[in-house]
């Protein structure tokens, strides 16, 4: 406990870890991408954090060099339109691959489009698998990439990588 008179200690400057410790720095691999159809987005109100909405999926196929197959139709996209402008997306849905395993993705998204300034859209994207060939799905930080394709189509085109 400190006194009111007391000086506040300052710990000594420890000594910053030079380039030869410091883990390589992250590149990403391709894993997969995915066109997700979806319903009209359904307004749900203003809330102390900003407009929510919640898009339905429908359907959709993903592809990649080691999984592929269909996106479920049941899973949804609920979004957060925050005063501030930016986009909150948390996504719940599930994935059948073509030798039958169900995946199940949760992705959460960022997205920051200022007028005349650059597009900033990226996501954390976590897969649960059951134990099998798509097991190593969970032991992966995966990122993604998210393009509304809407008006001309109802779906979004999104790309997973893995951190490498």
């Amino acid at each position: 406990m400190r006194t009111p008179n007391a000086e506040p200690r300052t710990p000594s400057p420890e000594p910053m870890p030079t380039a030869a410790m410091d883990p390589r720095p992250p590149a990403t691999e391709f894993v997969y991408e995915a066109l997700v159809e979806v319903a009209p987005r359904q307004d749900m109100g203003r809330g102390p954090l900003g407009h929510r909405f919640i898009v339905p999926i429908t359907g959709g196929r993903f592809d990649g060099p080691t999984l592929r197959g269909t996106v479920l139709p049941g899973g949804a996209d609920r979004q957060l339109l925050r005063d501030d402008g930016v986009r909150e997306l948390d996504a719940l849905y599930e994935l059948r691959t073509d030798d039958g395993v169900l995946l199940t993705v949760h992705n959460q998204v960022l997205i920051d489009d200022p007028p005349g300034g650059p597009r900033y859209a990226f996501s954390h994207v976590r897969v649960t698998a059951p134990e099998g060939p798509y097991a190593w799905l969970i032991r992966r930080v995966l990122v993604g990439t998210l393009h509304n394709l809407q008006p001309e189509r109802p779906a979004v085109h999104i790309r997973v990588h893995q951190l490498v």
